[in-house]
């Protein structure tokens, strides 16, 4: 019989954690690394807000997904009804005597915003815009995106049409990673339908000008909203999204959006904190041919951290030991636990980085004996 423990090493690792939140004068904002899915920045995220066009970004879910499970193709003509045509804000210019490829749509809801594309596209894969909204929101709740509720495929104002940050953001991520076929849309520096937007062909994204990396997604305006963006931009191989809403000019806006992105990119980055398969600790055995067995994480552990403040990260190794021999290389033994201030424990799990036969019979009578003769000694047989 032996007893069982659990063990706790401290090991001391030099890293950073995340920099103390940053302000924004946005009424809501998200920011968040591309690749880990990291949170950088929140404020209000989960507060459904109207979105303005940023709801467009369903609408273009979609598409893109009408477009992948064949339903329809970018060489498809979609006619204008009285009512596309008729709406106000943003538009293409649409009239009923048109008939509209899908990839002239996607580029009018991208670059020019047009509200009368919306429709055409609602209208042609829904029947009605309400029986696409419908469908937009109902897709939406199986996405996980519990905050956004659609009654238009504008983002026109309307009672009930939200979207929260961190949905917009998750949008965001979601059309980059799974639509990669058409993301080369959302970085159109312009496009003149027909000659009909000469003076208005231009994207309304500011970041795309700014030589910052950025190559996406889609601004919004309204009285209500005031002035949001939903923006990506790539250096070096990493990619940050941002979100703000509720700014009160177009330049705060494209100010507070670009801020925001240099100072992810500036604050944050990846650190290896272990070698995967490089021993970090010993354990000791239970009846085994060695004393001891070395444990390792099975893969690097990297996490985006940043740059500000240095060694407030703690290291713990956990297992209960020891450990019972035989034991089979790459068996997990126990937990590297990870402490990060303002990010929460995270947890990783530990292999044997070796064999360890079980003792022969001769070293395992002796530690039964031992063991026995320890009671004899303590009284606990007496």
């Amino acid at each position: 019989m032996r007893l069982l423990l659990k063990f706790t090493a401290l090991l001391g690792i030099l890293a950073a954690f995340p920099a103390h939140a940053l302000e924004t004068a946005a009424r809501a904002a998200l920011v968040m690394d591309y690749d880990t899915g990291t949170v950088l920045l929140s404020k209000n995220a989960d507060e459904p807000l109207p979105p303005a066009s940023m709801s467009k970004l369903m609408t273009l879910n979609m598409v893109f997904e009408a477009l992948e499970a064949g339903r329809i193709t970018l060489e498809e003509k979609f006619s204008v009804s009285e009512q596309a045509m008729s709406i106000g804000g943003s538009s293409m210019f649409l009239n009923t005597q048109d008939r509209i490829s899908v990839d002239d749509l996607i580029k009018g809801v991208i670059v020019l915003s047009g509200n009368d594309a919306s429709v055409v596209l609602a209208e042609g894969l829904g029947g009605t815009e309400a029986e696409f909204s419908r469908q937009m929101t109902v897709r939406a709740r199986e996405l996980g995106m519990m905050n956004s509720t659609f009654v238009n495929a504008t983002g026109w104002p309307g009672e009930g049409q939200v979207m929260s940050a961190r949905d917009l953001v998750f949008l965001a991520r979601r059309l980059i990673k799974d639509f990669p076929q058409y993301y080369h849309y959302f970085a159109l520096s312009e496009f003149e339908f027909d000659g009909r937007t000469p003076d208005n062909r231009f994207n309304r994204n500011p970041l795309l000008a700014l030589g910052i990396g950025a190559d996406g997604l889609k601004t919004g305006h309204t009285d209500e909203a005031g002035y949001g963006l939903v923006g990506s931009a790539v250096r070096a191989d990493r990619r940050v999204i941002v979100m703000i809403t509720g700014m009160e000019s177009s330049a705060a806006r494209s100010n507070e959006a670009e801020r925001l992105l240099n100072w992810a990119f500036r604050e944050f980055s990846m650190n290896t904190l272990f070698e995967g398969n490089t021993e970090i600790a010993r354990a000791d055995v239970w009846l085994g041919a060695e004393a001891q067995v070395g444990m390792a994480p099975v893969e690097d552990i990297s996490l985006l951290l940043s740059y500000q403040v240095l060694p407030d990260i703690t290291a713990l190794v956990s297992f209960e030991g020891p450990i019972e021999a035989p034991i089979t290389k790459g068996e997990m033994l126990g937990d590297l636990i990870i402490d990060i201030p303002e990010m929460g424990v995270q947890r990783f799990p530990l292999a044997a980085t070796e064999n360890v036969a079980a003792a022969g019979f001769l070293d395992r009578f002796k530690a039964a004996f031992g063991i026995l003769f320890r009671r004899v000694v303590a009284g606990e047989l007496l």
